[in-house]
């Protein structure tokens, strides 16, 4: 693996060169050329995960010199859209991705939808109805809520995987994901509209597009029907027991993951630089000679700090190995392992954010300045909303904790009691006192991070 590592930072050395300050096209182009040089396949997402992981992680160390656009695009393009392909796509749909590859095309992800984003789950209004006297499939947004909102590359993306509710014989039949030509030399195809979302704080270098689809007719492949399809004019469940979502659902496990390891890359490398710096600024003391790092607060905070990521990253760790073996096995994470994904994702970013933000406290002026680093720190804000909000996954996790307390009233201390006095105010209260215990919510989901943070470290406890 660190011979791959060493070969793909070289093919993205340029990357801290070229900036974020180039237009979205030239990114786009820049990625491009990324997949034909190969040195990460499409398919590398399944064959060997590790690679993937190992490829997002250089491109996070670029991330305080470019910012998140390049990182999210090339996710995008391996995780989201080829991911997608390869959970869900028969052999012939997923041979397709050499080819696609070979060619530089690129693809999104229309999952979210306007009135469907990060506070509502994974609801989905946009229909695809199987027609069985043309024997195609007719995508639709029924109104403006189902528009695709905060598309990532796509302004430029050649292809798209599609999430839509399939509708056979007048009946839905749930999410399901469709592979489309989005763009015709380089020109929509009829019925499909993209709109620019608009500035952002930070990654402009990306594009993201409102896409909407107006009675768009697509082929009878178009359907990614490893698991379910539509055979002879009739849906059919090709294999029991297993969830086109769930499988959809396996994309933003892998996401959350990369994201959250990201800011923990982000957050060591603004360190290391930053300490570059103090190691070498002098500062007036009476003996003279003194550096800004042999300040007391700074030096404490670089232990601390340390010792806060390492906590974090020992998860990471943990988490990375547990979910290569679900992609290898094309297996569905238990629900031990998403608990531990969510718990990641939380917690590497509101560690990441409160770490930086402490720093940026301690170094004066030079946390002001450009090209330190510092004008980069919405990157973890992008973070925090991307591929499940942060907020949404704690309440999940005291939801589940509450479930299981409520069948085996188990565990021990803090964590204990606030399960009992939550769920007896939730008995007397109805489901009106969840949001007037929002606080107890939030810190039973605190407990059980920590828990969970905890377990991966088991002589590094705090």
């Amino acid at each position: 693996m660190a011979d791959f590592k060493a070969a793909f930072r070289n093919a993205t050395a340029d990357l801290p060169v070229l900036g974020s300050n180039i237009h979205y096209s030239a990114s786009a182009d820049r990625l491009r050329k990324l997949l034909q040089d190969g040195p990460l396949k499409l398919t590398d997402l399944r064959e060997a995960p590790e690679k993937f992981f190992s490829a997002h992680s250089v491109l996070s160390e670029y991330a305080t010199k470019v910012g998140p656009g390049f990182g999210i695009r090339f996710t995008v393009q391996f995780n989201l859209f080829a991911g997608t392909v390869i959970a869900l796509g028969n052999n012939q749909q997923v041979a397709a991705l050499s080819d696609m590859q070979a060619q530089g095309k690129l693809g999104c992800f229309c999952l979210t939808e306007k009135l469907a984003g990060v506070n509502s789950g994974l609801v989905v209004n946009t229909t695809c109805t199987w027609d069985d006297s043309k024997q195609m499939y007719l995508l639709h947004c029924p109104d403006a809520g189902a528009f695709k909102n905060w598309i990532s590359q796509g302004l430029s993306a050649d292809l798209a995987v599609v999430i839509a509710n399939l509708i056979v014989k007048g009946k839905p039949k749930g999410p399901h994901g469709f592979l489309m030509k989005l763009r015709e030399n380089g020109e929509l195809v009829p019925g499909v509209v993209a709109k620019d979302m608009g500035d952002k704080t930070i990654g402009n270098d990306l594009d993201n597009a409102e896409i909407s689809f107006s009675k768009v007719w697509l082929p009878k492949e178009s359907l990614l029907d490893k698991y379910a399809g539509v055979e002879n004019g009739e849906y059919v469940q090709k294999e029991k027991g297993v969830s086109n979502m769930d499988m959809i659902g396996q994309r933003l496990y892998t996401g959350r993951t990369v994201i959250a390891g990201s800011t923990l890359v982000f957050a060591r490398s603004l360190y290391r630089s930053a300490k570059d710096y103090a190691d070498n600024k002098k500062c007036w003391s009476p003996q003279g000679g003194m550096t800004l790092s042999s300040v007391p607060q700074l030096t404490h905070l670089y232990a601390q700090t340390d010792k806060e990521l390492s906590r974090v990253e020992a998860l990471s760790t943990v988490v990375e190995a547990k979910l290569c073996e679900c992609l290898r096995k094309d297996k569905i994470p238990d629900a031990k392992l998403v608990e531990m994904v969510a718990v990641l994702k939380v917690k590497a970013i509101e560690t990441s954010i409160s770490v930086c933000f402490k720093l940026k406290q301690e170094l004066g002026s030079y946390a002001l300045m450009g090209g330190t680093g510092f004008e980069k720190l919405d990157y973890l804000q992008c973070c925090k909303f991307a591929e499940g909000d942060s907020r949404i996954l704690m309440q999940k996790l005291t939801r589940d904790r509450l479930q299981a307390f409520a069948k085996s009233p188990t565990g021990q201390g803090k964590e204990a009691e606030a399960c009992m006095k939550l769920g007896m105010s939730l008995k007397s209260g109805g489901k009106q006192a969840w949001n007037d215990n929002f606080e107890l919510v939030y810190g039973i989901a605190d407990m059980v991070m920590d828990r969970i943070v905890n377990e991966a470290n088991p002589q590094a406890s705090l």
